[in-house]
């Protein structure tokens, strides 16, 4: 991509490619037919140039959805429409796979996009870290306020009795009493 083209590169926010990523077996993916979308390709296209780089393509870059993976991503956020279900299982790429895709694909929106899922990749990150800080902090409130709570209920426990000790004097002291009177 020349210079000049460079004015007319179409900007995907973050969000938009934030929203493809799935969390599956412990990792951040995104989907084959999600990429071909980004990179304007067919999904067929993208997965033959993947099948004749499968060397590129080790299990912790690439995996293929197991059927029950696929029928469990179908039914939570409704990928395909009726009639448009996938001949094959798709494929989920991690980040170093995308990254790879770059080698494979290589077009210029292809590499424009590569860009933008890296970056929206940071972005996840930084969210994940910052909600994890803010967790600990949550955390660390809760233990003091439990902390907080021992301690308030020796106080009152103790207030509680210097008020049964004060009723029962004041019982004691308004008693009528008994033997000689003046």
């Amino acid at each position: 991509m020349g210079k000049a083209n460079r004015g007319i590169v179409k900007i995907i926010p973050d969000e938009t490619i934030i929203s493809k990523i799935y969390f599956l077996r412990g990792e951040k993916v995104l989907l084959d037919r999600d990429l071909a979308e980004l990179y304007e390709v067919e999904t067929g296209y993208l997965k033959r140039q993947v099948n004749r780089n499968i060397d590129r393509f080790p299990q912790d870059f690439m995996f293929e959805l197991t059927l029950e993976e696929y029928k469990s991503l179908r039914s939570q956020i409704g990928i395909l429409n009726r009639g448009a279900h996938a001949k094959y299982l798709p494929f989920a790429f991690t980040e170093q796979g995308i990254a790879m895709l770059s080698g494979v694909i290589n077009s210029p929106k292809a590499i424009e996009m590569n860009i933008a899922i890296m970056r929206a990749f940071v972005e996840t990150r930084k969210l994940l870290h910052s909600n994890k800080k803010i967790a600990e902090q949550i955390q660390q409130l809760f233990d003091r306020v439990g902390e907080h709570d021992t301690q308030l209920a020796a106080i009152y426990d103790a207030i509680e009795n210097l008020l049964d000790e004060k009723a029962a004097q004041k019982k004691w002291e308004e008693r009528e009493r008994i033997g000689f009177k003046k």
